[in-house]
């Protein structure tokens, strides 16, 4: 295999669903634990592509983009494996196939016009990319896969991400992610690699709520630091670290289908303390991985130039106009939180004027309202205040 010239600066989505204190109140589920001298072997290749992406200056070696792609390509008994222990960071691994051609799954997934938290709405608040730029949004507006002979694009990209809350605690986290995109040809596949680690701790865990059923994506946040679950008021929690590795490759027999594999390990709790166990990072990419695939795999999703278009149109429009939109959509969840029982009356936020609040963050949330009604689900708001259409 060749060596692989770097080329370039991207927006992935990101797989991070955080399962704080499940630990505590869940009974684990089974994964398997692969031989530690293969396992090993594997864990290695991917810690030395996070520091490839963590570093600029360090080189991509194309032996460990192998191992990691030939693993992923690899029949396994079962699709979900608890991972050896980095950085005292807990590790896991999922595995499924996805019904969408490479070449779509881009266009949707990683599509400077096309928010993140679009496909990752139950995980994703939203996801700025905070060193954007022209040529870049060119690169990933219009994204055309390498051929044999094609030298490795690579992307770097520095994300602030602020997440939805635990659905079991109620915490809810923003931090800085330093993301690496690589989309090559291998073997006669095209192949994406996304990498992931975190750039600091993040803030202090905020009180939100989850409203209604985990499938509608809706949510709360007070922005008060603790937890909604009783008892775990006092709780300041972090994500201390997390870093990870995804593999997508196109299916030779279908092209209609990509294999992923997905990497992730987790530190985070309170006091220094990790309180994240390998299984409960297994069921959150599980769970990210039923609502993503119901989102791409589903015939009532729109064309991706679709998508664009409302995301223009918002892009648009004066910030006081958005912001007059982003209120509606906050007053609409104050009321779905007292309804549900979250909140009393005389807890609701008092006015604000969303004035620190970035204009990307503010449409990424209108988008995912957008999102919603196309698919057949309830928003909480109409979708004339979505669309920007009166």
């Amino acid at each position: 295999m060749k060596s692989f010239p770097v080329s370039g600066p991207l927006r992935p989505r990101i797989i991070l669903i955080v399962s704080l204190l499940t630990v505590l109140l869940h009974q684990p589920t089974s994964a398997a634990v692969p031989s530690s001298d293969i396992m090993g072997a594997v864990c290695a290749s991917v810690i030395k592509l996070v520091s490839f992406s963590n570093n600029p200056k360090a080189g991509l070696d194309p032996k460990d983009v192998a191992v990691v792609i030939d693993y992923v390509l690899k029949p396994k008994p079962l699709k979900e494996i608890v991972l050896p222990k980095i950085e005292n960071a807990s590790g896991g691994y999922f595995e499924s196939d996805l019904r969408i051609r490479l070449t779509d799954f881009l266009q949707y997934s990683y599509n400077s016009q096309i928010p993140a938290a679009l496909t990752s709405p139950s995980s994703l608040r939203y996801s700025r990319w905070m060193n954007r730029t022209e040529a870049l949004n060119k690169i990933t507006s219009s994204w055309k896969l390498p051929g044999p002979e094609d030298t490795p694009v690579v992307i770097r990209q520095l994300l602030r991400n602020g997440i939805t809350p635990d659905q079991t605690t109620g915490f809810y986290y923003e931090y800085d992610l330093k993301r690496t995109l690589i989309l090559l040809h291998y073997k006669g596949r095209r192949v994406l690699i996304t990498i992931a680690k975190q750039a600091n701790v993040s803030d202090v865990g905020k009180k939100g709520f989850v409203l209604g059923r985990d499938d509608d994506w809706n949510y709360y946040y007070t922005g008060i630091p603790g937890a909604a679950k009783p008892g775990l008021g006092w709780g300041k929690s972090y994500i201390y670290d997390f870093f990870a590795l995804g593999v997508y490759i196109d299916s030779v027999p279908s092209p209609s289908m990509i294999r992923s594999g997905y990497f992730q390990w987790l530190r985070a709790g309170w006091s220094g303390v990790n309180f994240v166990q390998p299984e409960h990072i297994i069921k959150g990419m599980k769970r990210h991985d039923r609502h993503s695939r119901a989102i791409l795999e589903s015939p009532d999703l729109p064309q991706s130039n679709e998508i664009t278009s409302i995301y223009q149109k918002l892009s648009a429009l004066p910030r006081k106009d958005l912001v007059q939109r982003y209120d509606i959509l906050q007053k609409a969840r104050d009321s779905m939180a007292i309804r549900k029982g979250k909140i009393k009356p005389g807890e609701v936020k008092k006015q604000e004027t969303y004035a620190n609040v970035p204009k990307e963050q503010i449409i990424e949330e209108l988008m995912v309202e957008y999102l919603k009604l196309a698919l057949g689900k309830p928003s909480p708001i109409p979708p004339k205040i979505i669309t920007g259409v009166y």
